[in-house]
């Protein structure tokens, strides 16, 4: 019997290879890979699908942040709120401008920023809020931004899981002062290698970043900031351009699949299935249910990490991973707790949604070609997993 990935991205290059061959093919005898009409044409054509004036082009997601963060001036001796469970490169570009990450609890339903609780964590140190669209679910935007709104603060959106995801209607990205995507292969609107891209409304945030990811170059040979060489090469936009105007039905493939994964598990005891809220319309970048035996073990004060090789979820995804199903762990432990930001002085249990989240999370099988079969062996085989680890 075929193993079940929790990714396979052969499936959709078999659908759209001869387009995306040709399409590389013109650009290398083009001669012209980096910048040009190719990168150009997909700013415009990614601004108008999120529903903004500029799209900046980057190569990478990490990039993005720091052009965006770099945009608004902050630097050393600012705060930026953000969310501890997530990629390390939230909190790592918040600190490679030379501000502090401050980390404000989560949901435990929709693993999103506690909108509850981030006036608390307002300081005169703070300039910006940096939510992340977790796993391809929108945050809160709209008590967000009247939080944001009434403190007088900046708010960057981390897109990079969440590409095509709405909000009340508008596309993540296009909220926010920015919005800030990551095309790595593996995100729902993919590259073959790197990619990113910020998305504003404010046109001189657009142009600060353009001249930053070239260096700081005003025109040619003339400089006015220190900069970076964040260019999005001709080949992946090109391939990006392609594979946008497949990006809806893919994120609409993922959806079904999200309900089917709901409809079955959210009757399974121990199982805690995402939650979506009434105004959000996820894009499903992954499905992370949650594993909240009794079995899953408690961390004390007096333990340092928040997650043991022997907890409940783990032995379940061993068990998973035996029969041939894949599974992945995002993320085992929460940013506050990791090692690089010891001197911030986090404790044990200061964030205890996040900490609990990091113990039970288990992402399935999630892409759009998935097949139905894949998909019930992948619901039945960690029900017989959960049945026999009790």
């Amino acid at each position: 019997m075929n193993n079940v990935p929790p990714l396979d991205l052969t499936q959709q290059y078999a659908q759209i290879g001869d387009e995306i061959g040709a399409a590389v093919q013109k650009v290398l005898a083009s001669g012209g890979y980096v910048g040009g009409p190719a990168v150009k044409s997909f700013e415009q054509e990614f601004a108008n699908y999120t529903g903004v004036s500029d799209c900046v082009g980057c190569n990478s997601g990490t990039d993005a942040l720091i052009l965006a963060l770099r945009a608004l001036k902050i630097g050393p001796g600012d705060e930026v709120i953000t969310t501890p469970f997530t990629f390390f490169a939230s909190a790592e570009t918040i600190s490679a401008v030379g501000a502090t990450p401050v980390f404000v609890d989560i949901d435990s339903g929709t693993f999103n920023l506690n909108v509850e609780l981030l006036e608390a964590a307002i300081t005169e140190k703070t300039k910006a809020i940096m939510p992340v669209h977790i796993f391809g679910q929108p945050a809160d935007m709209t008590r967000l931004m009247e939080i944001a709104t009434r403190h007088n603060l900046a708010v960057i959106e981390d897109c990079a899981q969440s590409v095509g995801a709405e909000w009340e209607s508008r596309k993540v990205g296009s909220i926010g002062h920015v919005g800030c995507f990551s095309f790595y292969p593996t995100k729902n609107l993919g590259a073959c290698g790197d990619g990113g891209a910020v998305t504003t409304n404010d046109r001189s945030l657009a142009a600060s970043m353009r001249m930053l990811k070239e260096h700081g170059q005003s025109s040619r040979y003339f400089y006015e900031e220190i900069g970076y060489n964040s260019r999005l090469d001709a080949i992946q936009a090109v391939i990006l351009s392609i594979k946008l105007r497949y990006l809806d039905s893919w994120n609409a493939q993922r959806r079904e699949k999200a309900a089917v994964y709901g409809e079955f598990l959210s009757r399974v005891p121990g199982v805690a299935v995402p939650k979506e809220l009434p105004a959000a319309k996820g894009v499903w970048n992954q499905y992370t249910i949650r594993l909240t035996s009794q079995d899953t073990i408690r961390l004390t004060s007096q333990e340092s990490e928040p997650n043991s090789s022997d907890n409940f979820r783990d032995s379940v995804r061993t068990k998973l991973q035996e029969s041939g199903i894949g599974s992945m762990v995002y993320y085992p432990l929460p940013l506050h707790l990791q090692p690089v930001y010891k001197a911030l002085r986090y404790e044990v249990g200061q964030l205890p949604v996040a900490e609990q989240v990091c113990r039970e999370v288990l992402s399935l099988p999630m892409f759009p070609e998935l097949s139905r079969d894949q998909q019930e062996r992948a619901i039945y085989g960690l029900k017989d997993c959960l049945a026999k680890g009790r």
